[in-house]
């Protein structure tokens, strides 16, 4: 495991560069920092991604790379997403990624508090599970 420091510096594009082409989860993720208070993550999205919510944390999205559509609380609000865009929605507002345009589809995700790796709540149960939806990226 990592030493804990008070302080870091990461090159995200960097990171998201070595994650594999191909997952068997929709999405894989590295931890960057990991504090009860936040976490800061980077994940690459593999498939489209089912509505979902996260009971316990409200989540900020900055697009490193790819296109796609992405919409929170109501469908009919989705729109287009492009590198350097910022989505954020609070805890328990269901989200989804319906449509992956141009791969590879990479966040820098801010969570507040901290999200468990296992709040991922899906609208439908039978589209998945924590472990089918997300896991860590093996370093």
């Amino acid at each position: 495991m990592a030493e804990k420091r008070d302080y870091q510096r990461f090159k995200p594009h960097e990171i998201a560069r070595a994650f594999p082409e191909t997952a068997e989860t929709l999405l894989l993720d590295t931890y960057l920092t990991d504090e009860a208070s936040a976490s800061a993550r980077i994940f690459r999205v593999y498939r489209e991604t089912p509505p979902h919510y996260h009971a316990g944390c409200d989540e900020y999205l900055y697009v490193l790379s790819g296109r796609g559509t992405f919409w929170m609380r109501d469908p009919l609000n989705g729109g287009e997403f492009a590198p350097g865009d910022l989505l954020f929605f609070k805890r328990t507002v269901v989200h989804a990624l319906p449509n992956i345009i141009e791969e590879p589809v990479v966040f820098l995700a801010f969570d507040t508090p901290r999200r468990d790796p296992k709040d991922v709540i899906f609208v439908n149960p039978e589209d998945g599970t924590p472990e089918t939806f997300i896991r860590r990226k093996a370093e």
